[in-house]
């Protein structure tokens, strides 16, 4: 046990930071604090090439790959992604947004990526700047030591040895596994925005000619939406996102299932049409979650670990690497002057609320009718479609001057679904229809 460990006050190794976790989040924290000077250690349960879900980046990670020095690497593995199309089977045509058309100009383009690649390419990184990068290896337990003075981490290697470090300070970016949120009970379910999801990867989807190639495809339907990501390599990412009632009919195989939506949405079976499924098709249910804390004295949590709402506006590896940039400037500070702890762990909790909470308004409407409209008939007045176009982007942790133009949208949103009352009562129904099943399936711990 950890507390017999204590008790000698040995542990195998020491370090200044230990990181649960090698995605983005992870591998871009202790890139930056062993750039820093501090002593990292990174533990990933899994061997990197690994795939994960997630290939639809943001124009706002282009200068945060500058700042790792990971830029080329990403370009060569990527394929451009310079905007997006939103399909809705209640109108008569569809809607491309480019993000040289958002409010800051100098970020037109982002990339998709297959995230085993890319992945690969962050922790890498985090090896070459001086991380100790220890993959196979599963965190199973830690004890917090007496005044602050950090936390004994046990961790199981997939030889099945058993290794203890001692760190004083302890980085949470354990994705949706959440170690610390899990421990302390405080991650819970979203009932405002609770979803699931089934995806898998086809070959000889249709895609768009010329630069729009890359851009990534949201289509509506009667149950949610599907995505659609174009990757360099030929094949397609493709998703749908439901809510969790809707999967509560499932009566067949995962993969049956999965296929039977397709014909649901008769724009995108056209681009599947003749397409070949060449992988496993994967579920994720209720995935919307948020932890009710972001840290400790000793300890914060990072990206996935903290939050995850909705994949709609490909947010998650962006807001992954903003928490992660924040993280460590956080923990830099109080390592080094511990006198300004405080002030610079309020100042991440700030900064790693402020990305979901941004995308949240946006994420909770965007199946409703109103939503659709704004989206399908685009209109610049008070320049709220740059405004718009620079939150999709993810431009929105710089000066870029776009909040008063973000709160026009949300006037017009409001006034424009009080308009359309009868439509946006039924949304409105649809969507309490949805909290109460979270609820009854959490009484019941489903």
């Amino acid at each position: 046990m950890l507390s017999d460990l204590m008790q000698t006050s040995h542990a195998d190794q020491c370090c200044d930071v230990l990181v649960i976790g090698g995605g983005p989040a992870g591998a871009t924290a202790a890139t930056l604090l062993a750039e820093k000077g501090h002593q990292v250690t990174l533990l990933e349960k899994a061997r990197h090439p690994r795939f994960h879900i997630g290939e639809s980046l943001l124009p706002a990670n282009l200068p945060l790959f500058d700042k790792l020095g990971v830029r080329a690497e990403v370009a060569g593995i990527g394929l451009e992604k310079w905007g997006a199309e939103f399909v809705s089977p209640w109108h008569e045509h569809s809607q491309s947004f480019e993000f040289a058309d958002a409010w800051d100009k100098s970020m037109p383009h982002a990339y998709q990526v297959r995230r085993a690649e890319f992945d690969e390419i962050l922790i890498r990184n985090a090896g070459r700047k001086g991380a100790n990068v220890i993959e196979g290896c599963r965190v199973r337990d830690l004890e917090f030591l007496p005044q602050d003075a950090g936390a004994i981490v046990r961790a199981e290697h997939d030889d099945g040895r058993t290794e203890t470090w001692q760190c004083r300070f302890l980085i949470d970016a354990s994705g949706r596994d959440t170690f610390l949120g899990n421990r302390f009970k405080a991650k819970h379910r979203n009932p405002k925005h609770n979803s699931s999801a089934l995806y898998a990867h086809f070959k000889g989807a249709l895609r768009h000619a010329g630069r729009k190639e890359g851009h990534i495809t949201i289509f509506w339907f009667a149950h949610g939406w599907f995505w659609f990501i174009p990757l360099a390599d030929g094949i397609t990412s493709v998703g749908v996102v439901t809510w969790p009632y809707y999967m509560k009919t499932r009566t067949k195989p995962v993969k049956d299932f999965f296929l039977d939506f397709i014909p649901m949405c008769p724009a995108l079976a056209q681009r599947l049409q003749g397409a070949e499924l060449v992988s496993r098709v994967e579920a994720t249910g209720n995935f919307s979650y948020t932890c009710d804390r972001t840290h400790g004295v000793n300890w914060l949590l990072l990206g996935d670990a903290y939050a995850f709402i909705d994949p709609v506006f490909s947010s998650g590896v962006m807001l992954a690497m903003q928490s992660a940039f924040a993280g460590a400037e956080a923990a830099d500070t109080c390592l080094r002057q511990p006198d300004q702890a405080t002030d610079a762990l309020r100042a991440f909790d700030r900064a790693i609320k402020h990305g979901p909470q941004e995308f949240s308004w946006f994420i909770y409407r965007v199946t409703s009718p109103t939503m659709r409209d704004m989206f399908m008939y685009p209109r610049n007045v008070f320049r709220v479609k740059e405004a718009l176009l620079s939150v999709l982007a993810g431009d929105i942790f710089g000066k870029t001057p776009i909040w008063r133009s973000v709160l026009a949208f949300k006037v017009i949103y409001y006034l424009a679904a009080v308009a359309n009352l009868k439509h946006t009562i039924v949304a409105w129904r649809q969507r309490k229809r949805n909290i109460r099943y979270v609820e009854e399936t959490e009484e019941i711990g489903c």
